[in-house]
């Protein structure tokens, strides 16, 4: 079975950990980044399959990357983690056409799981 490429973005060392050993190493080459400007390096090195964004990190943030990284040449879904379920980031993160929206503090890891599973299997995903 193939396997997808799959990049998270998060400043939180635990978060990172956990979303490590949730995605089945069988099924996803996972590649972790503890901040927005790593985010954008190992994307210029290889192009993940799909791409779990925190909004809230050091160096350059979630919103900062999708600035570097406009729909347009964004061949990959995008997920936004974030704590706050607040309008205006999700209105921000529209503008920036993200693919979902998950909010750390209300929602499960399998529901995580099962939104990435549903994004990068979709057809021209």
């Amino acid at each position: 079975m193939a396997q997808y490429k799959l990049l998270v973005a998060e400043d939180d060392t635990v978060l990172r950990d956990l979303y490590l050993r949730k995605f089945d190493r069988t099924i996803y080459d996972v590649r972790t980044a503890a901040n927005g400007q790593e985010a954008i390096d190992l994307i210029a090195q290889e192009k993940p399959d799909l791409l779990l964004l925190d909004i809230n990190m050091p160096v350059l943030d979630g919103f900062g990357v999708l600035e570097h990284l406009p729909k347009s040449a964004r061949p990959f879904p995008v997920i936004i983690l974030t704590n706050f379920d607040d309008q205006a980031n999700r209105e921000r993160g529209k503008a920036y056409q993200i693919d979902d929206y998950f909010v750390k503090k209300d929602m499960t890891i399998k529901s995580l799981v099962e939104m990435v599973e549903r994004l990068i299997k979709r057809p021209g995903a």
